[in-house]
């Protein structure tokens, strides 16, 4: 029996596709998909290519592929998902559309802010966690955010 005889919207039949995808880490493939999957599958593929870097070391004003800086990271791995963005945290703030905490998913992205200015960025894993190339010295790497002084933007 299809859904539509059942009387379930397509739309929300979408979103519990993309919200079921995401749970056991699928990508939606944008043909024939909304628009809505579609940018779901993109922020699903970035935030894989991410976790994939994961031991990259950490290489100021690197874009990868195989070290990183914070931004570098997330250019990287949306370039590598599809879509393009600018090479630095603050370009990166200003190109993405805010979003509250409430509204965000797993692919969106983190970025750290003191005194009004942004200073770091990460692709947000879920439940409180963000990959993100932190500092010299460091790799690329899954950690709990560790302050409120953040706050999240979409890629459109």
């Amino acid at each position: 029996m299809s859904a539509q005889r059942l009387g379930v919207p397509a739309r929300l039949l979408t979103v519990l596709a993309a919200a079921f995808a995401l749970t056991v880490g699928l990508t939606i493939a944008p043909g024939g998909a909304s628009a809505e999957a579609a940018v779901v599958s993109v922020r699903t593929k970035a935030l894989n290519v991410a976790a994939s870097k994961k031991g990259a070391p950490y290489q100021y004003g690197a874009a990868g592929p195989r070290r990183f800086d914070c931004s570098g990271l997330v250019q990287y791995s949306y370039k590598v998902a599809g879509k393009r963005l600018p090479r630095t945290t603050r370009q990166q703030a200003s190109s993405t559309r805010r979003i509250s905490a409430s509204q965000v998913r797993p692919g969106d992205l983190v970025f750290f802010h003191s005194g009004g200015r942004v200073y770091h960025v990460g692709i947000y894993a879920g439940r409180g966690y963000v990959w993100h190339s932190p500092k010299s010295g460091d790799h690329v790497r899954k950690a709990k955010i560790w302050t409120k002084s953040v706050y999240y933007g979409r890629v459109g």
